[in-house]
């Protein structure tokens, strides 16, 4: 019996645990309060390749390192509460692109604002969580802070399964309050001082269509109100409301032969300043002796430019950004995950590679040199206490 056990949790673990999970599977988990204290640290570094001399001004520049480290606490509390703490530092530095001008050729290129950038930032985050008979509900608060911005959110979300336990239902409401207060450095920004408001909703729900597979839908909506030009970035003028809308789809399927399960995920986003993306997610998690688990990833993103995009400022247009973020592009990442458990302790480890280029977009648009292509590295450890 114990066996038989241990297999089926193998099979919920790998259709339900994945870095590519999506809000619509935590119900599929969380009906039950858990049973033991989990404490986990880790570690990541995010490293963006250097920008050529083709594609900016004074040759090859330096681009963003940023260092987090992370704490993970989770607790049950009473008979049906449970508490998670989680608590990252991060450390930026590095340069970015400031503004693009155009060469003598006539192509655009990159002015970088120099390697002045230095921050930090903490941010804090408490979860308490109440499960009854057939769900949980859930509050959260987080507080992050860093040199020149901070923010303030909070939110309430829920799961609730069916009767016959194969389909769950689940929702979240989230709203933030961000203040920015820029203290002048080397490169002139565009204010000192202000703030924007995010409100987002989410709904999902997710269906065990057999012994081994799943499959789940979500909607999700969001309103931006406020000061949402990027202030480091010269004559960077954007409206200040943006709504956006998602839609997206997941497939599980767990084959008992290879002992692994396939993820796929399909994300849509589309908002009202043009943009609009297409997100496909593929992943298989093998399982292997020795509590060993792979989990080789693949991911494809392609985006359509803004409507106020350009590489060259017009004078004449209300509003206008040459950010890379928002023009026309498509991208490539690949890594590979894992993770080996031995008694109460378990160890992961992660590799991203990530790659862009104009001409891999589903969309066309013009061809910003300031697109980014990195490196993420990641390696984590959790204890629980049973």
């Amino acid at each position: 019996m114990a066996r038989r056990q241990d297999d089926r949790n193998t099979t919920l673990l790998a259709l339900t645990s994945s870095a590519l999970l999506l809000p619509a599977y935590q119900g599929a988990l969380a009906d039950a309060q858990p049973e033991f204290t989990e404490v986990g640290m880790r570690y990541s570094k995010y490293n963006e390749d250097d920008i050529t001399a083709k594609k900016a001004f004074g040759g090859d520049s330096e681009r963003y390192d940023i260092d987090v480290a992370q704490f993970h606490l989770l607790a049950p509390v009473a008979d049906d509460w449970s508490f998670a703490l989680d608590v990252a530092w991060e450390d930026m530095s590095g340069a970015s692109p400031w503004f693009v001008g155009e060469s003598t050729s006539g192509d655009p290129k990159v002015i970088m604002s120099g390697a002045s950038i230095e921050d930090t930032r903490t941010e804090v985050s408490g979860t308490t969580r109440y499960y009854f008979d057939r769900g949980n509900v859930g509050v959260n608060y987080t507080h992050s802070d860093e040199d020149d911005y901070e923010s303030n959110a909070g939110g309430v979300d829920g799961a609730f399964n069916s009767a016959d336990g194969l389909t769950t239902y689940s929702g979240a409401l989230s709203v933030s309050h961000d203040v920015i207060d820029l203290t002048q450095g080397s490169v002139p920004t565009n204010t000192l001082h202000d703030s924007k408001d995010i409100t987002s909703v989410w709904g999902g729900v997710s269906r065990i269509i057999s012994k081994r597979a799943l499959v789940r839908f979500g909607l999700g909506y969001t309103y931006r109100d406020g000061f949402l030009t990027d202030p480091y970035k010269y004559r960077d003028n954007r409206p200040d409301e943006r709504e956006e809308w998602t839609l997206s789809a997941g497939y599980r399927q767990f084959f008992d032969r290879q002992n692994a399960a396939l993820h796929v995920d399909y994300r849509y986003f589309d908002d009202d300043w043009d943009v609009a993306s297409h997100t496909i997610d593929v992943a298989w998690q093998q399982n292997l002796a020795h509590d060993f688990r792979l989990t080789p990833f693949v991911r494809y993103y392609s985006q359509h430019e803004a409507e106020f995009f350009n590489n060259i400022a017009d004078t004449d247009d209300r509003y206008f950004a040459d950010d890379y973020r928002l023009s026309a592009f498509g991208a490539f990442s690949y890594g590979l995950r894992v993770q080996r458990d031995f008694g109460n302790w378990s160890v992961n480890a992660d590799a991203e590679r990530y790659k862009t280029d104009e001409s891999w977009g589903v969309y066309s648009g013009d061809e910003s040199p300031g697109l980014v292509d990195f490196w993420r590295y990641g390696i984590g450890l959790n204890y629980k206490f049973k």
